[in-house]
């Protein structure tokens, strides 16, 4: 593990500087340097392009390319089952197995730009699925495998999709009694032993064994559609967010950067590739960068977590503040034990990582979680706390070289922006129009995708603050923000000052209307266990927050709670919290984890 770590108490918020190893220094070393000479036609060199210069093809780029040469050989996907089994697949293997189902697709008549879902979950066949459609040249979309059949047949419908992939298990459950919902889905391939029969069903390995292992990417232009991610709104359906195969282009040199991924590095990264992060560094992020993944089936629990950690030797982790969160209720004796000494790099995502959570890698695996900000929307991570600069716990960290970010306020005609210049000045974050990862468009709706722009800068809906260093900080989404006697109160602030009380695990912030200042802060706490949820630990909560915060900010009223609303991705709904205290329609509920908060 890294020493050398201390906190040094600044004007503002803490520091968090470490010990850089000589042996291994960062990719970014110099921070200022590197965005200076930035250039995207240099991240571009990085890859290598369809030979003859036929374009740019995710799958190219993350396995093709890799199997030609000296990495051939290389594990690129070590998987662990639930029962223990492992299977590891070579850059090489992977390639041929890749070419077997983009052959298979064409033997079932599926053209270039037709969709194929993919809904199953962390097995390797997803993963050949993923990339075997990229090489025949279709647009993926894959579905997290908890979703029940209503959010199911909502995206495929959108989406149009004509082939999906998936388990006999989940066909049965969720598919099969949707499937007159949606005429467009001729092909239904399942993965597994059990017997296949019935119109359009296809079963995977007698499919993908008489498919031959020869296969030829065809030309493919960089602004083809390559992926359809879809992210929830606050109301109404789900938006279809599109991003091209030169999209990929941004997901290697974010690996390279933000990530740190080094030649021979074993990176674990835990999210679901049923969403964006799990797709752009579950899957095409690592295989760029060449780097062994891991991947494992069962879903989270500390001491297999840390297992694996040990085990596989992973030296670089991205995982997600709603795990950290979990693993800091068993607190650090959990740890203890394990050998952990090739773990270098952890890294967060998902939801704004809690200053408490940072601070805790360090006492937890002599490491801090290095804290990252990017959307669904933006196709790559655009702010991060990177390795080789001091980390201020709490903060979004910094705009990676190529990656224009400032605070500003919307004109009122809503065309233009004015950018704040003056530091800890809250203002809408954008980002300057121009990386390449940058989505598209929403499917089927131009209006709504031309709202998300104002000149020349992509309006992220996420509202921020920037201090004199450069570093950015969360306030939290507009729609979130608390407005009380005048003051504008960011639900995170209040929550990271409720989770530095021992007892608290968790908590979650809403306004609720009041006639006198106009909203009151509420908050909705999850405790560690052994505490006990009684009206001398809700009056010690508040009186805590006071002292944080002050009168003005500190929460008017707390409610315990055993458990949080979250999406399946691990945020924390708000807007579910408040629509339910307040009586109001509830708006699209097809990610939420569970409906036990009623």
């Amino acid at each position: 593990m890294m020493s050398g770590s201390f906190f040094a108490q600044q004007d503002g918020p803490a520091l968090l500087t470490k010990e850089l190893s000589a042996s291994r220094p960062p990719n970014l070393r110099d921070y200022a340097a590197e965005r200076a000479r930035f250039d995207w036609n240099n991240a571009w060199a990085r890859l290598d392009g369809l030979p003859g210069g036929a374009g740019h093809n995710m799958a190219h780029e993350a396995v093709d390319r890799h199997a030609a040469g000296p990495r051939a050989e290389r594990v690129a996907i070590r998987w662990i089952g639930k029962s223990g089994a492992r299977r590891d697949l070579t850059y090489g293997e992977l390639k041929v197995a890749t070419n077997r189902f983009a052959n298979a697709l064409f033997s079932l008549g599926v053209e270039p730009g037709e969709r194929v879902f993919v809904l199953m979950g962390r097995l390797p066949e997803l993963y050949v699925a993923v990339l075997g459609a990229l090489k025949a040249r279709c647009v993926v979309s894959p579905l997290f495998s908890a979703f029940g059949p209503e959010p199911i047949a909502t995206r495929m419908e959108m989406g149009e999709g004509r082939v999906l992939v998936t388990t006999p298990a989940l066909y049965r459950r969720k598919v099969a009694g949707i499937r007159d919902e949606l005429p467009g889905l001729e092909h239904v391939i399942l993965v597994g032993d059990e017997p296949t029969e019935g119109p359009g069903l296809h079963a995977w390995q007698p499919l993908i064994e008489g498919s031959s292992a020869d296969f030829t990417i065809a030309p493919t232009d960089p602004e083809d559609m390559a992926l359809l991610h879809f992210t929830s709104g606050t109301t109404g359906r789900p938006k279809g967010a599109i991003h091209v195969h030169g999209a990929v282009v941004a997901h290697d040199i974010t690996g390279y950067y933000a990530l740190d991924l080094h030649d021979d590095d074993v990176f674990w990264c835990t999210a679901d590739p049923g969403w964006v992060t799990g797709t752009s560094y579950g899957i095409l992020a690592p295989l760029t960068n060449g780097v062994t993944s891991i991947v494992v089936e069962a879903e989270f629990d500390a001491q297999t977590w840390y297992s694996v950690l040990e085990r596989e030797k992973v030296s670089v982790w991205y995982t997600a503040p709603t795990a950290i969160r979990m693993m800091m209720r068993l607190g650090t004796e959990a740890v203890r034990g394990y050998d952990l000494s090739a773990l270098r790099f952890m890294a967060s995502v998902g939801e704004p990582l809690n200053p408490e959570a940072v601070v805790w890698g360090e006492e937890a695996f002599g490491l801090p979680f290095h804290d990252n900000w990017w959307q669904t929307e933006t196709g790559g991570i655009m702010i991060a706390n990177l390795a080789a600069l001091p980390i201020k716990p709490g903060s979004m960290g910094l705009p990676l070289p190529g990656i224009d970010a400032a605070v500003v306020r919307r004109s009122e005609a809503g065309d233009d922006v004015e950018i704040i210049e003056a530091p800890m000045v809250e203002g809408e974050l954008a980002l300057r129009k121009g990386w390449p990862s940058i989505m598209r468009g929403y499917l089927g709706e131009e209006e709504r995708y031309r709202k998300c722009f104002a000149g020349d800068w992509y309006l992220t809906g996420d509202l921020a603050k920037r201090d004199e260093d450069g570093y950015f900080w969360f306030v939290g989404r507009a729609d979130d923000v608390i407005k009380s006697a005048g003051h504008l109160i960011g639900p995170f602030e209040v929550e990271s000052a409720l989770m530095e009380h021992p007892a608290v695990a968790e908590a979650a912030v809403i306004g609720i209307p009041d006639e006198t200042v106009g909203e009151i802060v509420k908050a909705f706490v999850a405790l560690k266990p052994s505490n006990e949820a009684d009206e001398a630990l809700r009056k010690e909560l508040l009186g805590h927050a006071r002292r944080r915060l002050g009168p003005a900010v500190a929460p008017k009223q707390i409610d315990f709670r055993k458990e949080l609303p979250r999406t399946r991705s691990g945020k924390i709904m708000r807007r579910l919290l408040k629509a339910r205290e307040l009586g109001l329609p509830e708006g699209d509920l097809s990610t939420l984890e569970s409906d036990e908060q009623r």
